[in-house]
């Protein structure tokens, strides 16, 4: 079941009635996601009329599931009682996340924590931003090695009351250093009187709190886990990363790099509540650096005016020459972010890369040079009268395809090389590669590839042009 318009009006209807039973097995019945999709759609009293009726642990996870910014406007309405009830019932990671989105009033939120849940929540903010101590949570079963396998189901089954998951639990010391982690299955398949020592185990996969998100996203997909231990420099477990924490951090990750393969920056709101001045601010930066490199575009063509004068068929091939060279580098940009994103390619494979792209660039180089020359063939036999004010290309039509064709594999072959190392080199100098986006790869091509277009062109067609 989930929601749609006819529980948006449903819901609408029932408030004027005040019918409160009704809203609450409303919101009930749905799953916590779309339930809080639901509320979003309603009025900041609405939702908090709404809300209050829910019990309460059903709230705190319903509230989870909210956008921050609907968070921010349910807090806001909802008394000091019920605020802090929804707070301490929240799990660590996701208040931790929360209060990072409004840290304006983050000192009176935190003033509403019970003195345990405060200080865990400060424990959580004083880690680095982007940090995995921000997105884990304290909340997690850990059972001793020397332990049988029924004290540790005993354990189990007490601490579930309190936590969330317990599919997964950890083995430590007395001190509390990370001995192993163990599947709930294995535990309750073992025998009763082993040990927790005699369970089958590798060795511990672990998150140390200081490691980036990113690094965290790499790691749960490199080993398909839906829980990792986080340990701090002693080794000792302090927290657990759960697989729905990482996934809402590699969408954010995704989110980011999109807009940077479109040259703009991430709006930290929806786009419809972004105002329009921060939205012009944001995107004017990236068109005037942009701008800027396209005017080398310019400055070439000045350069080369002579040879356009001379023969000003050239000038009705650039759209092609350069829109080619800059397609192929924004492929080559794209794969090798990719590759870079999934730990296909480190650093150290640069060169693999620039071998495969010489070769890949190349070949991609002839395919189009053969459709290039093939173009001004067919264009210059049958169809004279759209190329130009004369008849045909002339009595140098080969010569042009020849110009055609190696240009075109000169600026492909260009565009794959600069498009497949400029993520390797932002990258070395600790730059997100990602910024390696479509319009900067094409604005480099553009100027460079004028050059290497007019270059052939003055070896091959223009000294046998009059004039």
């Amino acid at each position: 079941m989930t929601a749609t318009p006819e529980h948006i009006e449903n819901v609408h209807l029932l408030i004027e009635k005040r019918d409160f039973q009704g809203i609450r097995q409303l919101l009930v019945s749905l799953p916590h996601a779309d339930a809080s999709d639901l509320l979003e759609h309603l009025e900041p009293v609405e939702m908090a009329v709404s809300f209050r009726l829910l019990p309460k642990t059903v709230a705190a996870e319903i509230f989870e599931y909210i956008d921050p910014n609907h968070q921010e406007d349910l807090i806001r309405a909802l008394g000091e009682k019920d605020a802090a009830s929804i707070l301490n019932a929240m799990s660590d990671d996701d208040r931790t996340a929360f209060l990072e989105e409004c840290p304006e009033h983050a000192v009176s939120l935190l003033s509403l924590l019970d003195p345990a849940q405060q200080r865990v929540a400060l424990q959580l903010l004083g880690y680095p931003e982007n940090s995995v101590g921000r997105m884990m949570t304290t909340k997690f079963v850990s059972i001793r090695q020397n332990w049988t396998i029924q004290q540790s189901l005993d354990y189990v089954k007490e601490r579930a009351k309190d936590v969330y998951y317990v599919h997964v639990v950890c083995s430590v010391d007395e001190a509390g250093k990370l001995l192993g982690v163990h599947r709930i299955r294995d535990i309750f398949t073992a025998d009763a009187t082993s040990k927790v020592s005699d369970l089958p185990a590798a060795p511990p996969i672990y998150l140390k709190v200081t490691d980036s998100q990113t690094d965290a996203v790499k790691l749960f997909r490199k080993h398909s886990r839906t829980i990792i231990p986080v340990v701090n420099a002693d080794m000792i477990v302090l927290g657990i990363v759960t697989v729905d924490d990482v996934l809402e951090t590699a969408s954010e990750e995704a989110a980011k790099d999109i807009a940077f393969l479109g040259a703009v920056e991430v709006p930290e709101e929806p786009l419809l509540d972004t105002p329009l001045t921060q939205l012009i601010r944001q995107r004017a930066g990236w068109l005037v650096i942009l701008f800027i490199g396209e005017m080398f575009t310019a400055t070439a063509m000045g350069f080369f005016e002579g040879a356009i004068e001379k023969a000003v068929v050239l000038s009705l091939f650039l759209p092609l020459i350069i829109s080619s060279g800059g397609n192929s580098g924004s492929q080559a940009s794209a794969l090798v972010i990719r590759a870079m994103a999934l730990a296909e390619i480190n650093l150290k494979d640069w060169f693999k890369v620039f071998r495969r792209e010489i070769t890949s660039g190349l070949g991609l180089g002839v395919i189009l040079g053969t459709i290039g020359f093939a173009r001004i063939a067919i264009w210059h036999f049958f169809f004279p009268n759209l190329c130009g004010s004369t008849p045909g290309y002339g009595e140098h039509w080969f010569l042009l395809g020849l110009v055609i064709f190696f240009s075109l594999i000169g600026v492909v072959l260009w565009g794959s090389l600069s498009g497949a190392m400029l993520p390797f080199i932002l990258r070395r100098f600790g730059f997100d590669p990602a910024k390696a986006a479509a319009p900067f790869v094409a604005t480099i091509v553009d100027v460079t590839g004028l050059v290497i277009y007019f270059l052939i062109a003055g070896l091959i067609f223009l000294p046998y042009i009059k004039g």
